[in-house]
């Protein structure tokens, strides 16, 4: 009887797409999220090309470099976010969190390279206030470093849950919208190295 109620109480969170409510909303969330980095994209593309001759090759400013290593770090975090989802879905509760602390460390790192950079950037006279090519690039970026900054949060409080046996009943659906979340910064962060970076 037991077993039936729990059943029938998994049942009805499901949506009438068959996912759960927190699936579908983390869905909603991102496609509103998509939108808004687009809009940073298309009006950086938009500038940059209008302002052809006058606007700097990215190696001439940014360390390009040191963001190369830092993008690896971040789709590295990626990898172990899914490693963490499929331990849950295992039942491997050691793994489970062991995977998390591993993205949360990645992002961390990521972040604490993004700051390292800025801190070189501005030393070096580079500013928001530095023209189209300054306010952009900071926004942009800034925008995306503090959406990571809030994922490395959430990963932080999803580890020590974890750690303490949270998921251990098998409820392991809060590590799935996570992971949708995170990577989705990640998918973000390649398309604004690239862009940003590289082109």
């Amino acid at each position: 009887m037991g077993a039936q109620a729990a059943t029938m109480t998994a049942d009805a969170q499901e949506t009438g797409v068959g996912a759960y409510d927190s699936k579908v909303g983390m869905w909603v969330f991102l496609g509103s999220e998509v939108m808004f980095f687009t809009g940073l994209i298309g009006a950086y593309v938009i500038l940059r090309f209008g302002a052809s001759g006058t606007w700097p090759l990215p190696g001439e400013v940014l360390a390009v470099p040191i963001t190369a290593v830092n993008t690896f770090i971040l789709i590295c975090s990626s990898v172990s976010m899914v490693k963490a989802f499929a331990a849950a879905e295992g039942g491997d509760h050691r793994g489970t969190w062991m995977w998390l602390l591993a993205t949360f460390v990645m992002g961390s790192v990521f972040l604490g390279i993004q700051v390292y950079e800025y801190a070189e950037l501005i030393g070096h006279g580079f500013l928001p206030s530095t023209g189209l090519y300054g306010s952009t690039f900071f926004t942009m970026t800034g925008f995306h470093g503090f959406h990571v900054f809030l994922g490395v949060l959430c990963v932080g409080f999803t580890t020590v849950k974890a750690y303490m046996g949270g998921y251990s009943d098998g409820s392991y659906r809060s590590i799935e919208v996570l992971g949708l979340y995170w990577h989705f910064v990640d998918l973000v962060w390649i398309i604004l190295f690239t862009i940003v970076y590289l082109i």
